[in-house]
């Protein structure tokens, strides 16, 4: 689904919320996961578990001209429920976009993702016109899912 201002995708995957939750919640994992090819590496990071911590990665897109480094906020940080971050080019603040990720327990070995990239919180004229939202694709973030599947099965 998606409207003018944010896409969002979801899928039932063949895993437990936690299993889930412990692969997303870990940014050593996020390069695997990324169905739209910009995540190289991670730079700096721990394992998400609070609001208000920044974790740093390695990226790469024509976009912002070749490699550069990602800081993200953590917004939301709820065990095996919801995980979600503002990204900024790194050393500076978030000019609006989000990543959310919802997870729903569907029983024991089945989990409800559901995956949103929202931008409808930036403001910035110049941003708008450089970048053409929404940068990563509803079917980038289908891929992400498959991909997330994937990990959580292996």
């Amino acid at each position: 689904m998606s409207d003018n201002t944010k896409v969002t995708v979801e899928r039932t995957i063949s895993a437990p919320v936690d299993a889930i939750f412990e692969i997303l919640s870990n940014p050593e994992h996020h390069h695997k996961l990324d169905g739209s090819g910009f995540v190289r590496s991670v730079d700096h990071a721990d394992r998400i578990q609070h609001v208000g911590e920044v974790f740093t990665m390695n990226m790469q897109g024509d976009h912002m001209g070749g490699e550069y480094k990602t800081d993200n906020h953590v917004t939301g940080c709820v065990k095996d429920k919801l995980l979600a971050w503002k990204t900024a080019p790194a050393g500076t603040e978030p000019p609006g976009w989000e990543w959310l990720w919802e997870l729903e327990s569907q029983g024991p070995g089945e989990t409800l993702v559901r995956h949103t990239y929202d931008w409808s919180q930036v403001t910035d004229k110049k941003l708008l016109e450089k970048v053409r939202f929404p940068l990563v694709t509803e079917e980038q973030l289908n891929d992400t899912l498959s991909r997330l599947a994937a990990e959580a099965s292996s």
